[in-house]
């Protein structure tokens, strides 16, 4: 399957921003201080909630992200 370079650049860039975007969240997330991801220290089920989410998130941006790459870096190769 080949993919075109607009939807190699968009997969690459969604891949970048799912990084950018949960990196920021997941940091966020561990300095809560409104008590929400922490319970007087410990780890509450919103915590864990999302950091799963954020965990999914990395995983399938670095999966589309790769395959936006390599579209990219195959459409270069086929000038």
């Amino acid at each position: 399957m080949k993919l075109s370079r607009p939807v190699s650049w968009f997969l690459l860039a969604f891949g970048v921003w799912s990084w950018v975007i949960w990196t920021t969240f997941a940091k966020n997330l561990i300095k809560d201080a409104s008590g929400l991801a922490f319970d007087h220290g410990k780890p509450t089920g919103y915590l864990w909630v999302h950091l799963t989410l954020a965990i999914v998130s990395f995983i399938l941006g670095t999966i589309i992200g790769v395959i936006g790459f390599r579209g990219v870096r195959a459409s270069r190769s086929n000038r």
